[in-house]
């Protein structure tokens, strides 16, 4: 390549010669060419859909010039025939180009390409234009994708970093201004022209990729052993150059012995590659509160993306399919260099010394026994995914952590299981067989058997390619003076070997792996003081569930759990009964101010019984109030209703100055998910009787029963993007006086021109109504929420500041209008469309119905602020059925708000990227 970078215009001028030879033994009639810039070029491509899929509004709001593409390019052969070439509108990263000729089996061809690269902002990706003059450049150029299995590898680009291009060779003469400094993992040669150029003569052989950084002054230090120069801008100012040096010469070293020697002269370790795929734990914690030493935490960054760049650059599988050998070889030698090199580092490091936190099982584990959390925090919401699915079908959390995790586990674990180096040694040949020709998974497979003296197909069919869960309990277990004979069940039924242990005081006196056929047998060992028989522990294998791995053997109850109060949170630790206890605090206006303390259950684990008990001091009544709530959770692990949710929960408040309430809701939740774990869509069926006691109040007439129940029935579908939003939800509602069916659709479009429209249609009707209030009543705009489902701060208010908080619910109008309730039916419909950032215009039209009474038309419109959507938001009315609300008295009580306290509300906007 001949490349020429203009800074001001950012872009690459580029003239490109490929000799493509046909290594394999099919005749090909044309080459696809991975173009994976390109995908930057419109919000429509792959890469599009996946930001907006993953919640990253960036991408579809930015400007058309901080977009990526490629344009002008034309292909002609080495007679300088034009070839032609198509680039499709659903897969605009890869080019397929038609050859003139069949090429034959180690014959090659020769494409001359020009074209022009329009770097993209690297806001998106973490690579690309920076606003500091700084070009960090991905993927920019055109080179043939990875040919296998008698076709071209096909991937789009989804921010993945994985790429399946073809091994190559490389020469690319680089021209940039002189204000500039390239730096690369190529071997590179830099003259001074006599023009106001710098020119870099860039080569490599054996490569599928490769990093280029330009930048107004190099920020890369070189640091050099035996083996490799590395170059590295990983930012940790405290860590001398001494320092770094010694950590670098010792990972380098390590992983040179434990996988191979890295096949090229230099390896670049950027922070931007460490930022993309950060180590989770320490990235969360500012540096003030970081837990660790400077010079540890810049050796587990150097550490992680040193493995990282070292296996991507030199291992050249598809990144896509196989992507569990490259993070279970990286994850597995993380701990592997843990054990070797830091034995006795916690998880939290040094807050495991604080005398406060000595109780929290969060700084009790092992520096390498967070891993396993991670997997089962995952395993636990049954959101989990085999190893082996490809990269692409991962959802968030599973692609950048918890299958990471997994793969570095499940190869510890067969390691552990084999002995005898079966493992290491066979990493290393795959890696040696991998420097002489294109290898895959069944390569790895292979290898690995033939290292093994035991049958491990287990190992591929169900630690690799199925998401079965492993769970072992003690079935039996008796004991002499003598000796101690046991069995084990399998609960799940996953074949899958598992290491028993005996301790005495903490110490490890035996250990034995029982052998898949063995797990349903008997076993007698000798009793040699033994207090505890324990199951998997150090976490050999990674299970689901710890809690039933061990069993006392004194005391009169052999497996008694001592109960363990915590404060605030904590990771389930499967020897205690932990209750979490933490100060809660709520308000209404006529409860006040009210402090309490909430008792659960709740570890960052999700648990198969879950309680919580929040009992509270109203200040203003004077009185106990609070709430309790007792779960029962059941995960279905085969089929498209995932979890069933039985609970019951009571809540007592008060909702006038002189009354209180007693809600109690026993109730049954089914969730539906779609069989691709990454798409939004949802379904949930609720069935729920809701039971309210009310104490009558003088202070508020609406004739409303003090004791009533309700049934309901409560459908939901909702599928959420970026761009796009649905949800339907369809209510029935049967109770002795009334019953009532609705129905409400919302749908939110973000358009390209980045104007937002929310429409929102409701339909309801009564079925019967033996009722002589307008209690059961639809509303237009303030529902007397009978079933207490809305958070009201003043529920029985009506003027006032807090009559004017507004829920999105029923009619959802805005404006205060006369006579707002119906007792035969409603119809209503709701929009709004952005104007300028956060201020929206909305409007409202809808029919009401009452009995002997004809239907009427009403309607408003405003402004609305759409802060933070469902957290803070004010509505301003302009004009409505009531004429000009803007100019008449009292405005100031016409604004509507929302506001919500929860912080649950915020959690989940974060969480629904990743989950």
């Amino acid at each position: 390549m001949k490349v020429e970078l203009n800074a001001a215009n950012k872009t690459l001028s580029i003239k490109q010669e490929i000799i493509f030879v046909n290594q394999s033994d099919d005749t090909l009639n044309s080459i696809v060419l991975n173009d994976w810039n390109h995908a930057f070029s419109n919000k429509n491509t792959p890469l599009a859909k996946r930001f907006s899929d993953e919640f990253y509004r960036g991408f579809h709001l930015a400007k058309e010039e901080e977009r990526g593409s490629t344009i002008n390019l034309i292909v002609n052969d080495a007679n300088q025939q034009f070839l032609s070439w198509q680039r499709t509108e659903k897969n605009p990263d890869y080019i397929v180009v038609e050859l003139k000729n069949p090429l034959l089996p180690n014959q090659n061809v020769a494409l001359h390409l020009s074209y022009i690269t329009k770097i993209p902002s690297e806001k998106f990706t973490k690579y690309g234009y920076t606003n500091n003059g700084s070009f960090n450049l991905k993927n920019w150029y055109l080179t043939p994708a990875r040919y296998e299995n008698h076709s071209f590898v096909k991937n789009s680009n989804n921010n993945l970093d994985d790429i399946a291009n073809a091994v190559s060779d490389f020469e690319i003469d680089l021209k940039i201004p002189k204000n500039l400094e390239a730096s690369s993992d190529l071997n590179s040669e830099k003259t001074n022209g006599n023009d106001d150029f710098l020119y870099y003569r860039l080569s490599g052989s054996n490569r599928t990729d490769f990093s280029l950084i330009i930048e107004p002054k190099s920020s890369f230090e070189s640091y050099r052993n035996s083996s490799v120069e590395v170059l590295t801008d990983l930012k940790n100012n405290k860590v001398d150059n001494i320092q770094k040096a010694i950590v670098i010469d010792r990972i380098v070293n390590f992983a040179n012995n434990l996988i191979g020697k890295y096949p090229y002269e230099k390896i670049l370790i950027s922070q931007t590659d460490y930022e993309k795929n950060p180590f989770y734990g320490l990235n969360q914690l500012p540096s003030f509160l970081s837990p660790f030493p400077d010079e540890f935490i810049f050796e587990i960054k150097f550490l992680k993306t040193y493995l990282n760049e070292y296996l991507k650059k030199s291992l050249h599988l598809d990144p896509r399919k196989d992507n569990w050998i490259y993070d279970g070889i990286q994850v597995y030698a993380m701990m592997k260099y843990m054990d070797e090199n830091h034995p006795k580092t916690k998880m939290m490091g040094s807050a495991s010394n604080i005398r406060l936190l000595k109780s929290f099982n969060l700084t009790n584990i092992d520096f390498n026994g967070q891993y396993s959390y991670f997997y089962m925090l995952m395993a636990r919401k049954n959101l989990d995914q085999p190893l082996g699915d490809p990269k692409n079908t991962l959802v968030k959390f599973n692609e950048q952590i918890a299958s990471k995790y997994r793969a570095g586990l499940s190869i510890r674990f067969l390691d552990d299981y084999l002995q005898n180096n079966a493992v290491p040694n066979s990493i290393k040949q795959f890696y040696e067989k991998n420097r002489i020709t294109q290898v895959s998974r069944s390569d790895f497979e292979t290898i690995i058997k033939s290292n093994s003296n035991k049958d491990i197909n287990w190992f591929f069919n169900t630690i690799i390619n199925s998401r079965d869960i492993i769970d072992y309990k003690f079935s039996s277990v008796t004991k002499t003076k003598d000796s101690i004979t046991f069995s084990v069940r399998n609960r799940t039924g996953a074949p899958i070997p598992i290491p028993v242990y005996g301790t005495k005081k903490g110490e490890i006196v035996f250990k034995q792996w029982l052998d898949i056929e063995e797990c349903d047998s008997t076993f007698t060992i000798p009793r040699n003081n033994i207090d505890k028989i324990v199951l998997n522990l150090k976490n050999e294998v990674p299970e689901y569930n710890l809690r039933n791995n061990w069993k006392k053997l004194e005391g009169f109850f052999p497996n008694n759990r001592p109960v363990k109060f915590v404060f605030m949170k904590d990771l389930e630790d499967p020897y205690y009964n932990q209750v979490l206890y933490v100060p809660s605090i709520y308000y209404n206006l006529y409860d006040g101010i009210t402090p309490g303390l909430r008792l659960h259950n709740k570890t960052i684990l999700e648990k198969p019984f879950i309680f919580d008990v929040n009992p509270s001091y109203s200040t203003k009544s004077n009185n106990l109030s609070g709430s309790a709530v007792f779960v029962v959770n059941q995960n279905f692990r085969k089929s498209n209703l995932y979890n069933a949710r039985y609970s019951i929960s009571g809540s007592y408040f008060h909702y006038a100055e002189d009354a209180s309430y007693f809600r109690l809701n026993p109730a049954i939740q089914l969730r539906i998910r779609e069989p691709n774990f990454r798409d939004n869509r949802k379904q949930l069926f609720l069935f729920r009787q809701v039971i309210v006691n009310k104490e009558k109040s003088a202070l508020v007439i609406d004739n409303s029963p003090e004791n009533y129940s309700v049934f309901d029935a409560r459908y939901i579908n909702t599928k959420t993007e970026v761009t796009n939003h649905f949800n339907f939800t369809t209510d029935l509602q049967i109770s002795g006086k009334f019953g009532k069916i609705t129905g409400e659709i919302e749908y939110r479009k973000l358009f390209e021109d980045n104007r937002q429209i929310n429409l929102r249609f409701y339909a309801g009707s009564f079925l019967y109504n033996k009722t002589q209030s307008d209690f059961f009543s639809f509303a237009l705009d303030r529902p007397t929420d009978y079933l207490f489902d809305y958070n009201y701060f003043g529920r029985s208010e009506s003027t006032g500041l807090f009559s004017q908080q507004y829920v999105v619910a029923e009619g959802g109008f805005k404006s205060k209008i006369a006579t707002p309730f119906a007792n035969r039916w409603i119809t209503s419909f709701n929009a709004s469309y952005s104007i300028w950032n956060w201020i929206e215009v909305y409007g409202d039209v809808g029919f009401i119905k009452n009995k002997d009474v004809k239907q009427r038309f009403v309607y408003d419109s405003g402004i609305r602020l759409n802060l933070v959507t469902d957290y803070f938001e004010l509505y301003f009315p302009v004009y409505s059925s009531n004429g000009w609300e803007i100019s008449q008295d009292n405005y100031n009580e016409k604004i509507r708000f929302i506001v919500t306290f929860s912080p649950k509300t915020l959690i989940n906007l974060f969480n629904r990227k990743w989950f």
